[in-house]
């Protein structure tokens, strides 16, 4: 299909477009949770379940993917679990790690309710012509890259400072002891 016309913008305006999306989407996101009576971050988990497919992912592969700790992810695969939405297969290489599988009536479920809306989306994309997606697909990838590098920043630098935390509880609780040797000597 040929492509629209299309209004000029300045990049402060599709930053701003781009915020109203997000905040738009992050509020579609936590309805369709709560209509799956899910938290959003056991939707995201069953997120990667689903992306992953016939690749099953073990705990520590969705630990890694929704930036939790494996100790986390327990407590969310038993929720999605108890929901009917997961469940755990033995791995055939190591049996003693389980592999996270998609339950077909919850792939069912999602499915119907995100299919009316991926529709107005696929409609939305067939207004542009194959260059235009082809730019909106390189902004999005790259838009991805630089939200997960800045996340991996953050949380690098909140390491960081807890590391640095812990050595000076370290310290002090080493200083404290020494003290107290000393006192006790003295």
């Amino acid at each position: 299909m040929p492509a629209t016309p299309r209004p000029t913008a300045t990049p402060a305006q599709a930053l701003e477009a781009m915020d109203s999306l997000i905040a738009a989407h992050l509020l579609g996101q936590q309805e369709m949770a709560q209509r799956l009576g899910l938290n959003i971050t056991d939707l995201l988990c069953f997120a990667c379940v689903l992306k992953a497919g016939e690749n099953l992912l073990t705990a520590g592969d969705l630990a890694e993917h929704a930036h939790v700790t494996t100790g986390a992810m327990t407590g969310i695969l038993n929720r999605l679990e108890r929901a009917g939405f997961i469940t755990r297969r033995p791995d055939p290489a190591d049996r003693r790690r389980v592999r996270v599988a998609a339950v077909p009536a919850a792939v069912s479920r999602v499915e119907a309710l995100y299919g009316p809306y991926y529709g107005r989306l696929n409609d939305l994309f067939a207004s542009y012509s194959a260059d235009e997606i082809a730019v909106l697909t390189d902004w999005f990838t790259r838009t991805t890259g630089l939200a997960q590098a800045y996340i991996d920043e953050l949380r690098e630098k909140e390491d960081q400072k807890d590391s640095r935390k812990d050595s000076r509880k370290d310290t002090d609780s080493k200083t404290a002891k020494s003290r107290a040797k000393n006192k006790n000597q003295a």
